[in-house]
């Protein structure tokens, strides 16, 4: 009896602890996504308008042409949509693939050279840095924080979920405790079957 009563009580413990944790895992995935979306209306970032007739806009976010960034899926597409731009303004060439300074036989030449002796070099004699270059570190900061807001937003709504797996499973085990253990066992008078013969003299 004894033994069944210490089973009874872990089951309640355990499924409300399973509880608390669900409840806490759920606000916290409520806050994280609330403050993912908070942070970007801040920021008054917008898609460009369809009389901009941009092809990255045109393949990554058609559905809202002149919409202020709100969401994570929407930051990710924005990030896409400055990559697509980024490379258009490198001719296809990334931060690696470009030299730290301009070339001073080709100064349009988005690829650079990385050779002080082959670069331009301003009214002081140093070498001029790649502008070209020097944009895909701001691009890569900006698309960065872009990305990381969707990724927060994934990791609240998986939150969110896991919160309610805990708070759902954490009630089942209370009623699955009080089901099997929390019931009175059966007395010995109650144990015994009644006659049904009639009594003889």
């Amino acid at each position: 009896m004894k033994g069944r009563r210490i089973w009874e009580i872990g089951g309640f413990v355990a499924g409300g602890i399973l509880i608390l944790f669900g409840a806490v895992a759920i606000y916290m995935g409520v806050d994280g996504y609330t403050t993912v979306q908070d942070s970007l209306k801040d920021e008054q970032v917008f898609f460009s308008t369809a009389e901009d007739e941009d092809a990255a806009t045109d393949q990554y976010a058609s559905e809202w042409y002149g919409e202020q960034v709100t969401t994570g899926e929407q930051a990710r597409a924005f990030a896409k949509i400055m990559r697509e731009h980024q490379l258009e303004g490198t001719e296809g060439l990334t931060y690696a693939q470009m030299g730290r300074y301009i070339a001073a036989d080709n100064p349009d030449d988005p690829a650079g050279t990385s050779d002080e002796e082959a670069a331009l070099t301003d009214e002081q004699g140093s070498p001029i840095s790649n502008p070209a270059r020097q944009s895909w570190v701001t691009a890569v900061a900006i698309t960065t924080a872009l990305n990381t807001s969707y990724m927060a937003e994934q990791l609240s709504i998986f939150g969110l979920v896991v919160g309610v797996a805990l708070l759902l499973t954490g009630i089942g085990l209370v009623i699955l405790a009080f089901a099997v253990f929390g019931r009175e066992p059966a007395t010995e008078a109650q144990k015994a079957p009644v006659s049904t013969q009639p009594a003889t003299g």
